[in-house]
């Protein structure tokens, strides 16, 4: 499937744990992403090339669970969804997250 690279990051996540882990890479940078569902880890490798402009050394995905919620007597849930984990190379930085 062809996207386009500014389809495949859907948002920067911006939490605690993902500070953690950026601190935590020893080689390079580590940043995390909401991701299209259907990318794979080159397609996403690729999309921080074109719209960052820095070199993906390693992309690590997992698949999210939607979860269940109520609204009052209605339930629904929420959709699923994929995070990536991109390590850059050693000096390289994502000014996004260096702001928050």
């Amino acid at each position: 499937m062809n996207l386009d690279p500014h389809t495949i990051i859907r948002r920067a996540l911006i939490t605690e744990k993902g500070a953690r882990i950026r601190e935590q890479g020893k080689t390079g940078s580590r940043y995390l992403f909401d991701v299209h569902l259907s990318a794979n880890k080159v397609q996403i490798a690729q999309a921080v090339k074109t719209v960052f402009g820095v070199d993906a050394v390693a992309v690590r995905t997992m698949g999210m669970r939607g979860k269940s919620k109520r609204m009052g007597r209605f339930e629904g849930r929420r959709s699923h969804w994929k995070k990536a984990i991109v390590t850059l190379k050693p000096g390289q930085t994502i000014d996004v997250f260096d702001e928050v």
